[in-house]
Formats: C-alpha cells, structure tokens, sequence
C-alpha cells in the first residue's frame, strides 16, 4: 500500500488562506482548511492507505509546509532524455561566438590528451567566421572531432572523424553534416552501454525532480520502450515517461499492439504510449527550417527555403498507418511551410478533427491563417518558449519582418489552441520553470522583451506545463505535485526562472526533498 500524506498548511495559487491537502492511495483524497478535520470518507480512505509496516489505523504522515505553494507536478512534454543526460559528459560549445572560438576549445581538449572529442552547443547562424573541415584539422590532427550544434540538425567534423564514420563524401569540405546525415551520426555517437546510459539518465531524472518533473515524453530517436522498461525494474521511478515512436519503429509498434496513451507492462504504471514523431523539415539555426520565404543570402543555396523532409505525398500515408494503429500523431514543423503542410496533412487524414490528441512539435514560425485552423482541427501546439529566447536574433537576421509571426504564444492560445510546453531538451534546459519564464517574460538576461504581445499569462504557463491536468491542484487528481517556495502566480519573471522547489510527489511518493 502507498503512503498517506497531510500536506498541512500549504498555500495553493489562485486560493485564499492555508490549507491542508491530504494524499492516499497516490490521489488527492480533500483539500481542507488547515488544521481542519477530514470529513468521513476522505478519512477512511485516508486509514486504509496507510503505511503496510504501520497498524490500521496508523495516522498520514504529516508534512508541514509553512506556507509554501502547492501546484501540479510538472512535465517537459518534448525530451531527447539520451542526449540531454550525455551533455554534461561533452565539451560545452555553448559560449562560442565564432569558428575560431570554437577551434580554440577542441585545441585545449587535444591539448588535454583526450583521444576522442564530441561537443554539444555551437550555434553558428550569426558567426562571422564559417566551420569548415579544415579549421577543426588545424587544431586536432588525428583526433577525432564531432561537434553537435545545438539544434541537433547539423554536425561539425574534422577529417579524421569523416574517415571513422565513412561520411567524408555527405561531410565535404565544409564537414557539415545536416538533417538525416546528422541524425545518423548521433545514433552512432549515442550507442553508449545501457548500464553507463542508464546511470547518466537516472542522474539526469534526479536533477528534474529537484525542479519540479514529474513526467517527460521522449522523443530519443531510438526504440526507448524497452530502455525505459529496463530502467524502471532497476529503480528508477522517479518519472512518468511517454515514449515517443518514429516511421523506422511504426510497423513494430502497430503489429505490437501500442496504442498512443496505453500503459505498459513490467513498469510499474510509469511508462505510457506516446505519439508517433515523424520531422518534416529542419531548424532555424541550421537554415533548414522549411519556409514560405526564402533565408537572405542563400539565393544560390540548394535549399534557399529551408528542407521538406518527408513530402506531403508520403506524409499523409504514414499519419493514416499510424492513426489506424490507435498511435497519435506528433509531427516536427518548424518553418511556416512545414505547418501549413502539416496541418494540410492531418486534416486530410481526419477532416473532423483530433481531438486534441494529435500534436505539431514546435510550431514556431506561423502563417496567421494557420493558427485558426489548429484550433479548428483540435492539434495541440507543443512549443518550447526558451528557444525564443536563444533565437531571437537569428530570428530576427533570418525571419526578417515576419518575427511577429514566430513563437505566437498569445495567438494561439487566445484561439483556443491547446499549449504543452517542453524544453526539447538538450536543445534547452530540461526544466519547466525556464519554459515558464520565458511564456510570461518573453525575455532573459536583462534584455528588452521579444514581441512582448505573443507572451501568457503565468496561469497559461503554468497549465501549459503539467501535462494536461491545468494549473488546479484539485481533489481527486493524481498526487504528482511540486511544492514551491513563491507562488507562481505572482512571481517575477527572474523569480520564475529560478524557482525554488522544496518538495516534488510523484503518485504520492516523495522523489525530492530540498527543505
């Protein structure tokens, strides 16, 4: 049996005065004023979901929480949870404003005597300098260099590395590998043993309790089902995961019998279905975004509009296999042309609609006329504020004069679309009070805010980040709650950003204590 709790004298936004929330059987059994008594049935349930080690009619452990605010657990709803965990193990590219710069860090690792150097972070949209095979060569020798930008739709090699993964030829002289040349070789890079994978997951799932997590989807491009089976028998639970599929893993999946939402067996209720991830075109960073307007000065560039990864003509028949399968859709656009394809193709496959099940990852450059049509078709927009604020100015370089169109986080919910924030993490922190700042403040570091008028509400913010349950701790609902020391509500954006977390539930068990 699980453990009963009394969370006593909380505070929970939009609320006045202190409450008691008493936690059974991994629910929310009542909400009360505080040091007030339970009423008949709350309180047998609360009896009978004692601790199995204690007598019947032990008493719920008490938490006082002094007036701290109590709100629903949170979840990162797009996670690369393999890469997100390995970037602490990789050479931090992040600060580098210039190829130079970057050649100056891979010198000090060689330097170092490290035999082999993988970086994660660079972003090159606005360097003054270009990466080329020959500026890694310069700094490196015969040690091998893959450097992964950190939108993950491009990679930076050196010639020593091209000749190990045999991709000189897709690399050229620029050692550029872009979009599926890209993904293939971070497969090759990820292929880590799954004891070493497990323990840097595990150390990175710590890290999201302490904010607040509860639950991720993960969008790793590999078969995460078993991995997450696997990890959850050697103990890990501190997270709900939904695992998401690709086209490579959509036959298996179908003849499996998964179906989008659906538990599954030998983890514990913690591992669920998630949706089926197909990318239909590339990054802003990497200039691949797939757009209506051409990228200036690439007119002589073979893809001066960005990339159409998976056309139109084979996108709708892999929607309608997966759909048949029970499988939702969620489908990577980034550029206002890969949106409107892609909404062009779900309503095709199912004219009355989604249901909100279905979902277009990122979503962050929009024609007007699209925002409409995504409420009109119920897909939800599954966005990443932090990415607005790491690419602003190339936003404003690239996406010239149509920057109100991108990241419409007002629009779309005034709408009636629904939002799921996430991080796409390690492209950002995994971590929702990032997300959070970002939706509300529309600004980091000191900075003026970036079209202000596409910003939320907090409460928007903060129902967009708990996985469909709202921003409303309310009786009945699963105990997954984070405690926090101020309340969201009310809170500045720095505050925001920085949110202090004191306690994290998941399923009424604790999985982090900060006091």
């Amino acid at each position: 049996m699980s453990t009963a709790w009394v969370l006593a004298s909380a505070r929970i936004p939009g609320r006045d005065g202190l409450v008691d929330v008493h936690l059974a059987e991994g629910r929310i059994a009542t909400i009360v004023p505080a040091d007030s008594p339970v009423d008949g049935d709350a309180d047998a349930v609360l009896a009978s979901s004692a601790r199995s080690d204690a007598p019947s009619d032990a008493p719920a452990l008490r938490i006082d929480l002094d007036g701290r605010w109590v709100v629903p657990g949170l979840y990162d709803r797009h996670v690369h949870a393999s890469q997100w965990a390995m970037v602490s193990r990789r050479l931090d590219l992040a600060g580098a404003d210039s190829a130079a710069a970057v050649a100056t860090l891979v010198a000090s690792s060689v330097e170092r005597g490290d035999r082999e150097v993988i970086g994660f972070g660079y972003r090159d949209g606005l360097w003054p300098d270009a990466p080329s095979r020959a500026v890694l060569d310069a700094v490196s020798g015969d040690v091998p260099v893959v450097l992964v930008a950190a939108d993950l739709h491009s990679c930076w090699l050196n010639s020593a590395a091209a000749r190990r993964h045999d991709v000189g030829a897709a690399a050229g002289e620029s050692g550029i590998l872009r979009e599926d040349d890209c993904f293939r070789l971070v497969r090759e890079l990820d292929d880590v043993a799954d004891e070493v994978l497990d323990e840097w997951v595990a150390d990175a799932a710590a890290r999201a309790a302490a904010r607040g997590v509860v639950g991720i989807t993960d969008y790793e491009m590999r078969w995460n089902r078993d991995d997450w089976v696997r990890r959850v028998e050697a103990g890990l639970d501190t997270l709900r995961v939904g695992f998401g599929i690709y086209t490579q893993h959509l036959d298996r999946a179908i003849a499996e019998g998964l179906r989008t939402g659906d538990t599954v067996d030998g983890a514990g209720g913690l591992v669920t279905v998630g949706g089926y991830k197909v990318i239909t075109d590339g990054s802003l960073n990497t200039r691949t975004a797939w757009c209506f307007d051409p990228y200036p000065g690439l007119a002589a560039h073979e893809h001066p509009f960005g990339l159409a990864t998976v056309p139109y003509e084979e996108l709708v028949p892999q929607l309608q296999r997966a759909r048949a399968g029970g499988i939702a859709p969620a489908v990577h656009a980034i550029g206002d042309r890969a949106n409107a394809v892609v909404l062009d193709a779900l309503e095709a496959v199912s004219p009355e609609g989604w249901d909100r099940r279905a979902s277009i990852e990122h979503a962050q450059l929009l024609r007007r006329e699209d925002v409409t049509r995504f409420a009109r078709l119920g897909v939800v927009a599954s966005v990443q504020p932090e990415h607005a604020m790491d690419d602003r100015d190339v936003a404003d370089r690239y996406w010239a004069g149509r920057t109100d169109r991108a990241f419409m986080l007002a629009e779309l919910s005034a709408a009636g679309v629904e939002l799921a924030l996430g991080s796409d993490a390690p492209v950002a922190p995994l971590d929702p009070w990032v997300a959070i700042a970002a939706a509300v403040g529309r600004t980091r570091d000191g900075r003026a805010p970036w079209h202000p008028e596409q910003s939320i509400e907090a409460e928007a913010a903060l129902a967009a980040s708990t996985g469909g349950r709202g921003a409303e701790v309310r009786a009945g609902a699963p105990a997954d709650l984070a405690v926090v020391e101020l309340d969201p509500l009310a809170a500045s954006v720095e505050q925001l950003r920085r949110m202090p977390v004191a306690l994290t539930m998941l399923g009424g068990r604790l999985t982090h204590d900060g006091r």
